[in-house]
Formats: C-alpha cells, sequence, structure tokens
C-alpha cells in the first residue's frame, strides 16, 4: 500500500513499525460547535483507512482526541451563562450524534485536554528540563530556534516563518523571546477555568496537548498521524517540534493529510454564509449521501460542495441501494445451482480494481468506481434468468464487502407498511385480471402514500418515492 507523506512529498510504501499492529492518531475537532461538513470529510476519510487496513489484515489502534478547553469554547460558555466543560461535554454528545449518523466508528480512545492535565504538565517540564521551553511570567514558551529541524513538515525555512510569525506578533510577543516560540502552557486570564502548575495557574497550548496525548497512549513513534490540510501549519508543526525534542523520537512515520472543501467554489466561512453544519444536511439529505459525497473524490483533493454535487451523490446511492434490494429479492427465486466460474471470475476481477484503487494512497473516488463496476455486471446477471442462486450469492458477498470497506449502505432500508404491502397485492390482482384501470388506479393511490411500484423480471418491488 501507498500514502503520500506530507514530510516527503511524496508516495511511500506503508511498512507499520510493529509488524501487524498499526497505531493511528488523528487530530479530533475543538467541541465549540456542531461539527460542519469540513469536519465530516476528515472524519470520513480517516474513518475508511482505519476500516481499509482492518480489511487488509492489519491490527488498528486508533486515537482521536478532543479539544475540550479552547477560547471558543469558553466565549459561547460565557455567553450560555453556563461553565465551559458543561458546553464542552454537550457538543461531545452532539459530536457522537453526528459522527455515528455518518457511520463513523467511535475511536479505540478518545482522550480529553481536561482529563490529560498530568500528562501534559509532566512535557511541559520535560521540555523545560532539556532546555527546550523557558518559562516567562506564568506563560511557558517552546524555543523555535532550539529545534533545527523546525518547518520540516511544512518545508519553509524557519526564518521565513519567523518574518510571517513577526507580523502576528500580539500581546503575548512582548513575554516571547522570538516571535516564532509559542506557548505551551497558558497564564489563566480572569473568569476562565485553570489548573493549578508549578507556573501559576493556567491551561496548555493547544498544540502540546496532542503531543502528550499520542506519546501517552503509544510509547514510540505512530506509524500515521493525520488531519486536515489546515493542520499543517502551526499546529502538526509544533506537535513535531515539542514531541521530538521531548521524547528523542520521530513522531510519525506517514503524516497524512486530508485536502481542504470549499462551497459553491469559495472557501467555507461563516462570513460568507456558505458555512454547513452537518446536522444541517442530514436533516435536509440524511447523513448516508453526506458520506458518499466526501469519498466521491480522492482524499488529497480539493473538493467543492454544491448541492448539486449533494443530489448526485444521492441519486448514485439510491441506484446502489437499488442494486442491493433487487439482488437480495432475486437470490431466493433463483434457479439452484453454485457459484457460476463466469461469476466468481467478475468477483475477484472487481475485488482486485478495488484493492488496486485504495492500495494507491486510499482513492477512494476509484474504488467506488470498482463497485459501480460491479452493480453493472450484477444488473446483467440479474436480467439472466439463468444465473444460479450460487452466483448471486457471491455477487452479494462482494458487493457487501467492498460496500463495507467505504462505510456506506449502512441505513437499515425502511419497512414498507403492511397496508401499501396489500395495494400493491390487489394491484397485482387486477394486472392478473388484466382490469388495467383498476391498476392503475391503485398504483397512483400508492404513489399518494409515498411509495412507487416496479414491476421487474424478479417480481414487484416497493419503494419510498
Amino acid at each position: 500500500m501507498l500514502l503520500y507523506n506530507t514530510m516527503t512529498r511524496q508516495k511511500e510504501e506503508f511498512k507499520p513499525v510493529n509488524g501487524n499492529k498499526v497505531n493511528i492518531y488523528v487530530c479530533g475537532p475543538t467541541v465549540y460547535n456542531y461539527i460542519h461538513v469540513g469536519n465530516a470529510r476528515q472524519l470520513c476519510v480517516f474513518d475508511t483507512l482505519r476500516r481499509y487496513l482492518k480489511y487488509r489484515g492489519y491490527e488498528v489502534c486508533y486515537i482521536q482526541n478532543f479539544t475540550d478547553v479552547d477560547d471558543k469554547i469558553i466565549k459561547i460558555a460565557n455567553e450560555k451563562g453556563i461553565s465551559p466543560f458543561e458546553h464542552a461535554e454537550a457538543m461531545i454528545k452532539e459530536y457522537f450524534t453526528d459522527a455515528r449518523g455518518l457511520n463513523v466508528s467511535d475511536a479505540d480512545i478518545h482522550p480529553k485536554a481536561t482529563e490529560s492535565m498530568d500528562i501534559i504538565l509532566e512535557m511541559v517540564k520535560k521540555l523545560i528540563d532539556k532546555g527546550f521551553a523557558y518559562q516567562s511570567g506564568g506563560d511557558v514558551y517552546f524555543a523555535a530556534n532550539k529545534y533545527p529541524e523546525y518547518g520540516k513538515l511544512s518545508h519553509m525555512p524557519l526564518d521565513d516563518l519567523r518574518a510571517g510569525a513577526s507580523e502576528r506578533v500580539g500581546q503575548e510577543g512582548e513575554q516571547k523571546r522570538d516571535p516564532m516560540d509559542f506557548a505551551v502552557w497558558k497564564a489563566a486570564k480572569e473568569g476562565e477555568p485553570y489548573w493549578d502548575s508549578p507556573y501559576g495557574h493556567g491551561r496548555p497550548g493547544w498544540h502540546i496537548e496532542c503531543s502528550a496525548m499520542s506519546s501517552h497512549f503509544v510509547k514510540g513513534t505512530l506509524d500515521i498521524h493525520g488531519g486536515g490540510a489546515d493542520l499543517i501549519f502551526p499546529h502538526h508543526e509544533n506537535e513535531i517540534a515539542q514531541s521530538e525534542c521531548a521524547n528523542g523520537y520521530p513522531l510519525a512515520n506517514i503524516w497524512m493529510h486530508g485536502g481542504m472543501l470549499n462551497v459553491d467554489n469559495r472557501k467555507m466561512s461563516k462570513s460568507k454564509g456558505n458555512f454547513f453544519l452537518v446536522r444541517d444536511l442530514s436533516e435536509r439529505f440524511g447523513y448516508e449521501p453526506v458520506r458518499f459525497m466526501l469519498l466521491q473524490v480522492q482524499y488529497r483533493v480539493q473538493l467543492n460542495y454544491t448541492r448539486e454535487v449533494m443530489e448526485s451523490a444521492a441519486a448514485s446511492l439510491a441506484r446502489l441501494k437499488n442494486c442491493r434490494a433487487t439482488l437480495k429479492k432475486a437470490i431466493p427465486a433463483a434457479k439452484e445451482g453454485t457459484v457460476g466460474e463466469y461469476a466468481l471470475k467478475i468477483c475477484e476481477n472487481r475485488k482486485r480494481q478495488f484493492i488496486t484503487a485504495m492500495d494507491d494512497d486510499l482513492n477512494t473516488a476509484d474504488g467506488i468506481t470498482a463497485v459501480f463496476e460491479l452493480v453493472r455486471e450484477i444488473n446483467t446477471a440479474l436480467a439472466d434468468p439463468e444465473t444460479s442462486k450460487g452466483s448471486l450469492e457471491a455477487f452479494e458477498k462482494t458487493f457487501e464487502e467492498l460496500t463495507g470497506v467505504l462505510g456506506i449502505l449502512y441505513e437499515k432500508e425502511e419497512e414498507i407498511p403492511s397496508e401499501i404491502l396489500e395495494l400493491a397485492q390487489k394491484r397485482k390482482e387486477a394486472r392478473k385480471n388484466k382490469d388495467f384501470a383498476m391498476a392503475d388506479s391503485i398504483r397512483d393511490e400508492i404513489a399518494a402514500r409515498g411509495y412507487i411500484v416496479e414491476e421487474t423480471r424478479q417480481g414487484t418491488n416497493i419503494k419510498k418515492a
């Protein structure tokens, strides 16, 4: 399997540190609000990576943190008149509602910053003791110039980064020795939550949280560290500096970053009025089409969300669902027989096509193409009354296998109400008696209740309109 490594700017063969075991750390959300569609893209991408690695026989430990203390959390909590901890916990619950709606499996470990203060302070002390960090008032800063490789992930020279940082220096700049230095511990401001520390009341800097939590749960180099491309600098750059200075070994072997998401060809932002929460999209389209839409494009490619793209994803998903439903109905009625050689070859070819795509830097777009090729061949087989039950069962197994790796087609089909089934039976009898006027009238009544009746080679098919 080849994965694109942001650090080396090339695809590399994936070789886990410990044989068959894979450790993945993905930066999770700052839980100040419901997740937006950009968050959802990274969730679905790395969930699919985890599924695929398991499919290929790896044992995966997947860690995704929650940043549950942050300026935005504090601001919103103050506006609501509740504690920041209450607000963060409420948003974590809402996160799980949306993540599970998108069929994103819970991480093996979901560490929270607020529950990790001991390990964070331990790393801060280690950085000070080794001469990589210094105290300034109640703050503690990482000294970027003490780490010669600073900038190696973003591929920018330290002088260029320093020049950019100099333009952004604010009040905290008065406490720093160098514009590039960044806080690993921040003195508490009035009205903020704080923790006791050797440096006074305060809370951790954002970057140190992930450094401490990842090294606490994985003793050694991570196989994969992931997140959105917006985290490359400064977050991941600073994580690397802190972690490698504190621990003395590489933080991760492969750095994977998902491409950004635009809305109607513009960067998504509240000020532009093109900001979409997953919750809102799910109410309009359902969660399944959102996941499908996000995986239609290879994860490093910039994705442009439009209503038309979303509607196209829903239509494509409907095609897959229709194939599955027709196949399930056809199997019991098919002629008895074992899997045919031709069907076996089709299944093997499509699995090989799928694996080739996914092995090439998790190319879900081409993986989905393999699924639709399989659907086309299944539909051809369904039209042939000589196709054996064994062949159809082999098609079904392969179809479920590949869609399962992608995490699509997971919502249960809605049960058809008994009164609709009774009307469909009456229509069938009317057609049998050649009373087509009655059959058409019953069909219209079924349609008025929100269902469609179709006659296929496999029999009558009823589905939601």
